[in-house]
């Protein structure tokens, strides 16, 4: 078995070290980082065509693991513009002085060691350690074989930039791509902290239920759109083309509409901007009987049971007719995985009941579920997207990246 046990105790020990550089230091260093990330684009991209070359191009993973110029521009800004956040190390949370005139704070501080175990998208590398880096960490990155050339050039430009600064080397650490190192990973107690999947359903169900150490799942994403019926017909076309299609190969694309049934007559207005991109409908009976001399046959197929729940990641979408917001609302209830959901109506009683009854990481009005997004949401880059309810939920930026310690003084008061 590949063993990592020096590696990571290298990389604990990095994480110690981290905790005596300056915030300005940081900031200096990422900011440098992502000049040098574009000056080696050329470097970056010659390995990544060699990950590129081992990919079928009709794989939709294939998008996620292209790297081009202006990819690694928008990364390269998305680096800077965690350097301007406020970091959220030391900052007091909670304060006071007790009658024995104890002074007692809650201040949030890094967790330590973050591994990160993620699938064909080399862009997660810089994104992930600009964060954790900003917040305190040091991170053990686990990519996929398919972004594995890829990954290790992104991470000599990284080790390059922290040896320039004066920052330990092991702040961060790729493991190689291979199983016997995931394993190695999931049951790293004691040198890791925090472990977080960012992958499909596959990926997060095999790590929760073997690691050792505590996870927050991420990524998997069953997002629904529900047309009400008091929806706006024009921002439902909208909103579904753009959630559908923007990238299908990622956590907050649509996967199934479910439209009301009064409004079942709006269905071929609805998906009028699908059939451009050939994306391929399950539609139940209902659905298919109205939209089957309007759509393309050979993109319309029928829906069964088998078909919700499926996070498709391809241009492939389900439909659903439904009976009023209740039955949409217990539909999601069962097939939703927690991650985003969107109601689209003009009636405020039924986005407000929308809002409450379901129970996801995010919930939309009159706004497709393409912008569960850490940038989006103004966090800068993101580590993921939780679907879970401790710690954290939804997109995950620099502050869930911190827990806290409680800080007690005292003048030699006694219990």
């Amino acid at each position: 078995m590949y063993n990592i046990e020096n590696q990571l105790s290298n990389v604990r020990r990095a994480a110690k070290q981290l905790q005596f550089h300056t915030k300005e230091q940081i900031n200096d260093l990422l900011n440098d980082l992502a000049d040098v990330a574009q000056d080696n684009a050329e470097i970056i991209l010659q390995e990544n065509r060699k990950d590129l070359d081992l990919m079928d191009p009709a794989n939709p993973k294939y998008d996620r693991l292209k790297l081009t110029v202006e990819r690694i521009g928008d990364i390269a800004q998305g680096i800077r513009t965690v350097a301007r956040l406020n970091s959220p190390v030391g900052q007091v949370l909670d304060k006071c002085v007790r009658p024995n005139g104890l002074e007692i704070k809650r201040v949030s501080v890094p967790f330590g060691v973050i591994g990160i175990i993620y699938e064909a998208r080399p862009n997660v590398t810089l994104d992930v350690f600009s964060l954790c880096l900003k917040s305190g960490n040091a991170c053990v990155l686990k990519g996929g074989s398919d972004a594995d050339f890829s990954n290790r050039a992104i991470v000599e430009v990284i080790k390059s930039v922290l040896k320039k600064h004066g920052f330990n080397e092991d702040t961060v650490l790729l493991l190689p791509a291979g199983h016997e190192s995931t394993t190695e990973l999931l049951n790293a107690r004691g040198y890791v902290d925090l472990l977080i999947p960012r992958g499909g359903r596959g990926l997060i169900d095999y790590v929760r239920e073997n690691a050792k150490i505590p996870v927050i799942e991420t990524g998997a994403g069953v997002c629904h759109t529900y047309f009400h019926n008091d929806g706006d017909a024009v921002i439902g076309m909208m909103l579904i083309k753009n959630a559908k299609t923007r990238r299908v190969s990622v956590c907050n694309a649509l996967d199934c509409v479910l439209v009301d049934r009064k409004r079942i007559a709006d269905l071929p207005s609805l998906c009028s901007g699908l059939q451009h991109d050939n994306v391929i409908i399950f539609a139940d009976d209902e659905a298919y009987d109205v939209m089957k001399n309007f759509y393309p046959k050979e993109l319309l197929l029928h829906a069964d049971e088998s078909t919700f729940g499926i996070e498709f990641l391809d241009y492939k979408m389900a439909i659903k007719v439904v009976d009023g917001i209740e039955e949409a609302t217990e539909h999601i209830s069962k097939y939703g995985s927690g991650h985003s959901e969107c109601i689209i109506t003009e009636n405020r009683e039924a986005a407000s009941y929308f809002q409450r009854a379901v129970d996801a990481a995010c919930v939309y009005v009159n706004v497709p579920t393409s912008f569960t997004d850490g940038a989006e949401f103004g966090l800068g880059a993101e580590i993921g997207i939780s679907t879970q309810k401790l710690h954290a939920r939804g997109p995950m930026g620099l502050k869930e990246l911190n827990t806290y310690k409680w800080i007690i003084e005292g003048h030699g008061q006694i219990r």
